[in-house]
């Protein structure tokens, strides 16, 4: 009896050797495959002199959690494959459009050493304007393929606003689905706007890569990256039933709102406070892609969670005076600041229950207190008068709760107290807080 125990313990553990080893096997073989394709890939650019730098979220997550050690470490051989063999069916690298020339030498010699390509093209958005919708078209991505492992490479393309974007991965009905997981690509399914980044250049696994400086303020930057186009061809056709005013007075006010904008945002900005184009100014954006020259401010909100005490100070060592200030931090804030020549920025503050947003209104004279009502709504990024400015994602959604079904017809008279659609009576400020609820300067 306790030979045959002997007998089934051994075979036990014979079976469970086998089995250790070949799941070794496997492991070895695929991650070794893995990052033998990301080193061809790296040595192809590298002879045609294509500088790229990673943007893999997978990768650029272990990276950060380890990023002083890799700043300090030499450029000695590593002990293990830690980074580039995450199990992956693809590694995603970035390329910036004018730091190449688009050779065909390099799909020539990629197919040379076993890659297979594939480009996607489709429509240059910088070239669309009022005047020329272009049809021209830009390669948006590239993906090389070596046995089971994928290179997905990013172009970005810089923008008016001083920023990078890159465009959305759409198929041609031809093209094979199968070759690569397309739906699991991290960059593609939307448009993504990014600032520019400071690379670093570092060696990890062996290979020496460029990565941005600070991995962990990218990865963030790509959880909001979604970008929207100003819809070009709807302002056209706007313009063909409200022909745009040229008149003196019109092109003077678009330049100080869009000189007022610039400045909002670079103050914002530097202050860290997330805002987004709202009301009038959101309206023209997507409306028509412009300033509504008869609304005569610029218009921005933020969310009360994002509300600095540092605001009105910096708007005001900016040259921005303040001109009033309605509500408090805790109900219906609202800040109007002074530009030039009559221009105001006014700023609302939003504030988030259960099922919708809202902010508030006050009526100087008699205490009245009034509250826009919003669906819930993200934020996305788009380029209006030559800035990276954020919108709601669901513009339309948005559009249509301030100002109802009828918004793409201009409205010149407005009441801020009864024209907008999602408006509701909300009490009055008790007396003895007008003090500090009413403030004009």
């Amino acid at each position: 009896m306790q030979k045959v125990n002997k007998n089934v313990v051994l075979a036990v553990l014979s079976l469970a050797s086998l089995l250790f080893l070949l799941f070794q096997l496997y492991y070895y073989k695929f991650h070794l495959s893995q990052k033998h394709v990301v080193r061809k890939f790296l040595g192809l650019i590298s002879s045609h002199n294509i500088p790229v730098y990673l943007i893999d979220p997978l990768i650029l997550g272990l990276i950060d959690k380890d990023i002083e050690q890799i700043r300090s470490s030499s450029d000695g051989p590593s002990p293990e494959c830690k980074y580039f063999c995450a199990p992956r069916d693809f590694t995603t690298f970035a390329l910036l459009d004018k730091a190449w020339k688009h050779e065909v030498g390099l799909f020539r010699n990629a197919e040379k050493i076993g890659f297979q390509w594939l480009k996607v093209l489709n429509k240059d958005p910088r070239l669309d304007g009022m005047d020329d919708l272009s049809g021209t078209e830009i390669p948006l991505h590239y993906i090389f393929k070596l046995a089971s492992h994928a290179i997905h490479l990013v172009v970005f393309y810089e923008r008016n606003g001083n920023f990078l974007w890159h465009g959305p991965l759409r198929l041609k009905q031809h093209v094979d689905r199968k070759c690569v997981p397309f739906r699991k690509l991290d960059f593609g399914r939307y448009p993504g706007a990014y600032e520019k980044p400071e690379l670093l250049l570092v060696s990890i696994d062996d290979l020496k890569v460029q990565i941005p400086k600070n991995p962990s303020s990218f990865l963030e930057e790509m959880s909001h990256s979604k970008f929207l186009e100003c819809r070009y061809r709807e302002a056209r056709a706007f313009f063909q039933l409200y022909p745009d005013d040229a008149s003196i007075d019109a092109v003077e006010f678009r330049k100080r709102a869009k000189s007022l904008l610039h400045l909002a945002a670079l103050t914002l900005n530097n202050l860290g406070v997330k805002f987004w184009l709202s009301s009038g100014t959101c309206l023209g954006w997507y409306r028509q892609c412009s300033v509504i020259p008869y609304s005569k401010d610029v218009d921005l909100g933020i969310f009360i969670r994002d509300y600095k005490a540092d605001i009105i100070p910096a708007f005001q060592k900016a040259g921005l005076p303040l001109k009033h200030k309605f509500g408090k931090v805790e109900d219906s804030l609202e800040l109007s600041f002074q530009g030039d020549d009559d221009v105001k920025l006014d700023i609302f503050f939003f504030y988030e229950e259960d099922d919708h947003i809202w902010n508030g209104g006050t009526q100087a004279k008699s205490g009245k207190k009034f509250k826009y009502l919003f669906p819930k709504f993200t934020l996305c990024w788009t380029e209006f008068v030559e800035l990276k400015v954020r919108v709601p994602c669901e513009t339309l959604q948005y559009v249509e709760a301030n100002y109802g079904p009828d918004w793409r017809t201009p409205v010149k008279t407005w009441d801020w107290k009864n024209s907008p659609s999602n408006v509701q009576y909300n009490g009055v400020w008790p007396v003895d807080e007008w003090d500090e609820v009413i403030q004009i300067y």
